[in-house]
Order: C-alpha cells, then structure tokens, then sequence
C-alpha cells in the first residue's frame, strides 16, 4: 500500500509539471501515419501496336508513416517548421485493350522528405489551427508505373521527373502539456509525378498531384 501511495504522488507531480508546461519555444519529436492519394485531370493511355493499356486514378488510399521533429516559436501565435520522413503514395486501375489487366492495379510509393513551414493561432489552451507551405523532396519509388510502361513499351523509356513538388499543409492541434496531437490536410501546387516519356503528348497527359490526411503524435523534449 505504501507503495502504491509513493507511485501515485509521483505519477500527480509528474502530471502536473508536465501540464503546466507552456514554453515560447518547443522542439520535439513526432510520428505518425499518412492516407495518401495521387490522381490528376488525365488518365494515362499508351499503345503498343494497336493494343490500348491505361492508366486510371484509384479512390483507395495508401497508408504511410510520416516521422522527425518539429520546432514551434511562440504561443498565442506562433511558427511551427518541421523536418519529417514521409511515406507518401497512390493506386493505378490498369487496363489492357479495355479490361482490367490481370494485375488489376498498379500500387505507387515513395519516400520523401518534407519540410512544412506552418503559421498557427491558439484558440484555447489545448486547440490549435493552422496553415502553411511545404516543400517535398522525392528521395526514392518503388518503380512500378516504370516497370509497366517497360511491358507495354518494350523499352526503358519511362522515367520520373519533378523530384521536389511544393504544397501545403492545413489542420487542427491539440496540446496536453508536451503531449502534440495535430491532423492535417496536404495537398499540392505543383506535380509529384510527371513521366519522361518519347511521346510529348502522352508524357503531357501524365501530370498526377498528391494528396494526403495526416495524424500524427508528437512529444516536447524542451
């Protein structure tokens, strides 16, 4: 018993230092998950002799980790930049000559690195908003749409392009002492994916954009 009451007293101090914690400046460490989709205004359409081989946006989205650190100057209103590791993709419906392709989709990811530069209000003293620009940096794919285009093409002609996108990133946070929860939007300004491709018209119809729900958990080292 006297045990037990020693481990609750320190559990209550150590509660209330950390909800009285409220400094101008954090910086911490968070992680999390993405729902991510890639779409655009154009399906993709390829020909190899006179058989026809699409590509078509998929609804579904891929789940992804997302994970660095965060610093925030000041309170009330504040700046918030990150550094993050995200795992970012999307789905292709794949056609040949008008049926679904016996692989049925073509799944896409890529690991980038992101850096947000977000301004914030504090409604109250947990409730945050906020907005802001980011930058994405494409550090590597999985290849797949290339590895398609090889098969239908019979050559390596098939590459990505726009490794750096920029976008945006908007959303609500909640702060319980050091304790971050924050869940955002991100979308995109510029293409994340464009294919270089021999056919100009065809590489043209293939400018696909990002966008991606966002939770993440972050803790306060000081």
């Amino acid at each position: 018993m006297k045990n037990f009451m020693i481990a609750l007293c320190l559990m209550t101090i150590s509660y209330a230092a950390t909800a009285q914690y409220d400094p101008a400046f954090r910086f911490g460490v968070k992680a999390g998950a993405n729902l991510s989709n890639i779409n655009g205004s154009n399906d993709l359409t390829l020909a190899s002799g006179n058989n026809p081989f699409n590509f078509k946006d998929n609804d579904n989205r891929s789940l992804g980790f997302v994970g660095g650190v965060f610093f925030r100057f000041g309170k009330s209103f504040y700046i918030q930049p990150e550094i993050l590791l995200s795992q970012k993709g999307g789905r292709f419906n794949v056609y040949e000559d008008g049926v679904q392709d016996s692989n049925g989709k073509v799944d896409v990811r890529f690991s980038n690195l992101d850096v947000p530069i977000l301004f914030g209000v504090r409604v109250a003293k947990f409730f945050r908003i906020n907005v802001g620009p980011m930058a994405s940096l494409r550090l590597s794919n999985n290849g797949k749409i290339g590895d398609s285009f090889d098969v239908i093409t019979g050559e390596n002609s098939a590459e990505f392009k726009n490794r750096l996108a920029y976008g945006y990133q908007a959303g609500v946070g909640f702060d319980f002492g050091r304790l971050s929860l924050d869940v955002r939007y991100e979308g995109n300004f510029t293409d994340i994916v464009k294919v270089e491709f021999d056919n100009a018209t065809t590489a043209s119809q293939f400018g696909k954009k990002s966008n991606l729900f966002q939770a993440t958990l972050g803790f306060a080292i000081f």
